[in-house]
């Protein structure tokens, strides 16, 4: 009896064959889709993005992004989503260098302003103040404190050079949350609501975001922030 069960469940849901993924599953295709939406609500905005606009935009069928994708909404949230992670990850890897606290906090923030003033990121968030009444929950997708943002991976950096005492911080989180505002005071809100037009110049960015390591460390520094690393030590000395 158990035998015909099985054979007959094995002809009604045939398994996938080798080789080749389940709907839904193929993340090539997935960012795809990403890629073509990610154009259409960049060009249209989100309230006059359609899926059949994003359907074009990505070269496949109607059919294909609901598999993917419950909405249009889902698909912007996991679009943020993406993008979010892979700014994270490019910052982790500035803050994991082997190189001074002062070196890291500057590769980190220069990295962190010039994401959050760039044209993209500046129209997401427009979208996202539009639709918060309709649609709270892309804000709070938005904004949500999971291990892949800025602020805990941030976080994580100052808890390490603590321990190390290369830093003098009770509050790790709302330091980490200080910094970001430092890095880019003077910019982020004036291009969110259009006094600046273009991203800042790379020279600002870089003026803002060394005044506020300046500030930081006056707060938090202590005499081994400036020690050199590891790395620095073996090749005899810091660099130049």
């Amino acid at each position: 009896m158990e035998t015909k069960l099985t054979e007959a469940c094995d002809e009604t849901c045939p398994s996938v064959p080798p080789g080749r993924r389940a709907a839904g599953e193929d993340p090539v295709k997935r960012e795809q889709i990403l890629d073509g939406a990610k154009r259409v609500f960049m060009e249209q905005g989100f309230d006059a993005a359609s899926m059949n606009d994003i359907t074009r935009a990505a070269g496949v069928s109607k059919g294909t992004i609901y598999v993917y994708f419950e909405n249009k909404e889902d698909l912007f949230a996991e679009l943020i989503q993406r993008e979010r992670y892979r700014i994270t990850e490019s910052a982790r890897h500035a803050l994991d260098a082997d190189v001074t606290v002062r070196e890291a906090l500057h590769n980190f923030g220069v990295l962190f302003a010039k994401h959050l003033t760039a044209e993209y990121t500046i129209k997401a968030m427009r979208m996202v103040i539009a639709v918060n009444q309709r649609m709270p929950a892309l804000a709070c997708t938005f904004l949500s404190a999971t291990p892949m943002n800025p602020v805990s991976v941030l976080k994580g950096f100052m808890d390490r050079q603590v321990a190390l005492g290369a830093l003098a911080i009770d509050d790790t989180e709302l330091a980490a949350r200080q910094f970001l505002e430092l890095a880019t005071v003077g910019m982020f809100k004036y291009r969110l609501f259009g006094t600046m037009d273009t991203p800042p110049p790379a020279e600002e960015i870089e003026r803002i975001v060394n005044s506020g390591i300046k500030v930081f460390l006056a707060a938090y520094g202590t005499e081994r922030t400036e020690a050199p690393s590891a790395r620095e030590r073996k090749g005899g000395g810091l660099r130049q």
